[in-house]
């Protein structure tokens, strides 16, 4: 293997999806349509849910209302009639194989080795030999600058390079759909900058990225459209031209000027 083969964006289209947490209205009928292969920002105020709706897309989050579909598959349910029933975790898993994601915190397994937190998945889920998914991590390895670090473990490495090999590990699932639930804001500002050139690069990969971010700069130079959530809804939608530079919404405009 001596290159990735390309990778097909799935769409994904979410449908007046709602949640709620007792009381409180987390999600209140979004509705959105990402298409395939295309960079999508969501930015918004803390507690606004922009993490819930992206856990979400994966099902590591059950909407109470609507559904998400994936190139017309739905996630975490069959659809019967006109109700929807959830699929079983196995299934589930399955399913999830096509969404891949990279959290806050990084998630790695301590206690296995760069290499081995690579090839795991793909071994399980994905039925690639061995020496397949050795092979393709370290391509991936090398596409986030971290050839060298394969036999390391992740204590050895700062949170910047953590945070690369997570993504490497995100891909080496092949998904359609790369979710990014603020992935910069456990580094130290001197770190960030070298994750964010990584996403940058994907960004031309031909997968779908959704990413839940703070970094106003960053989104303005990648996104195809960004969307700004507030209180559980999408306030505005738009290209990151028209949201950032020429808000049309007051709570928009009223959040920039905070941030920026």
């Amino acid at each position: 293997m001596t290159e990735l083969p390309a990778v097909k964006g799935g769409e994904v289209a979410i449908h007046a999806v709602s949640k709620r947490y007792g009381h409180q209205q987390v999600l209140d009928a979004v509705s959105l349509t990402v298409p395939p292969g295309s960079v999508t920002v969501i930015i918004g105020p803390s507690g606004s849910g922009k993490s819930t709706l992206l856990r979400s897309i994966n099902h590591l989050e059950r909407v109470d209302g609507g559904f998400i579909a994936i190139d017309g598959e739905l996630i975490g349910y069959r659809q019967q009639g006109n109700s929807l029933h959830e699929l079983k975790e196995k299934d589930i898993l399955q399913r999830r194989v096509e969404v891949g994601m990279v959290f806050q915190h990084f998630n790695l397994f301590p206690h296995l080795t760069v290499l081995q937190n690579l090839i795991e998945a793909p071994i399980a889920l994905r039925g690639l030999s061995r020496a397949e998914a050795e092979a393709q991590a370290r391509l991936l390895l090398k596409r986030v600058g971290l050839a060298d670090k394969a036999d390391a473990w992740p204590r050895q490495l700062s949170g910047g390079q953590q945070q690369r090999v997570a993504i490497a590990r995100a891909l080496a699932l092949r998904p359609k759909v790369l979710l990014f639930d603020e992935p910069t804001s456990a580094l130290d500002p001197e770190l960030v900058q070298e994750v964010l050139d990584v996403i940058k690069e994907l960004a031309r990969s031909g997968t779908t990225l959704i990413i839940v971010t703070h970094e106003i700069g960053f989104a303005r130079e990648v996104a195809d459209t960004v969307v700004f959530m507030e209180q559980g809804r999408i306030v505005e939608s738009g290209s990151p031209e028209q949201v950032l530079r020429q808000p049309q919404q007051q709570r928009t405009r009223e959040f920039l000027a905070r941030v920026l």
